[in-house]
């Protein structure tokens, strides 16, 4: 029979977990938003710097890169192509591993044409993004970001026309 220090350590070992998912769907949630934050000075590297490892991998269809400083360049050239973009993430699912963790959402995003694209305003992308994260002194990070395309629609920009995304 289960003494109340066996009864006490398992709530304990509960509630770490629960902490644990909700602190990363909350980093995930942040990212997500983070897509989007336009704030006249472009991507901040110090907002990144809040929610991933300084050496974090990022792998997407239109390019791939390493470390913060290049993932807020990505970012702020990327945003350049379109005139607004809506990041939207759901069906998160977190598999813990100690101090590790893989968190996969779905995610669908509409990236709105500048002025003049013609009828087509919007190019729509829907697909899954996975996520490894780790426990750090400042709390959970993203490692590393992979995105994968599972449809997309709508008018691709000149520079993607051919592009498998």
């Amino acid at each position: 029979m289960p003494t109340t220090y066996d009864d006490l350590a398992d709530l304990r070992e509960q509630i770490r977990v629960l902490r644990d998912r909700a602190e990363l769907r909350d980093l995930f949630d942040r990212y997500v938003a983070a897509l989007d934050t336009r704030d006249g000075a472009g991507a901040d590297e110090a907002r990144f710097a809040g929610l991933f490892t300084e050496d974090a991998t990022f792998a997407f269809p239109i390019g791939v890169c390493t470390g913060v400083a290049a993932f807020a360049a990505f970012q702020r050239e990327a945003r350049e192509r379109w005139a607004r973009t809506h990041h939207v993430s759901a069906n998160h699912s977190i598999t813990l591993d100690g101090d590790r963790a893989l968190v996969r959402a779905q995610q669908l995003t509409t990236h709105v044409h500048h002025a003049g694209a013609g009828q087509a305003a919007h190019f729509d992308v829907g697909g899954h993004t996975e996520a490894r994260a780790v426990r750090t002194p400042d709390g959970w990070r993203l490692s590393q970001v992979t995105f994968r395309v599972v449809w997309d629609s709508g008018v691709r920009l000149p520079e993607f026309a051919g592009a498998r995304l």
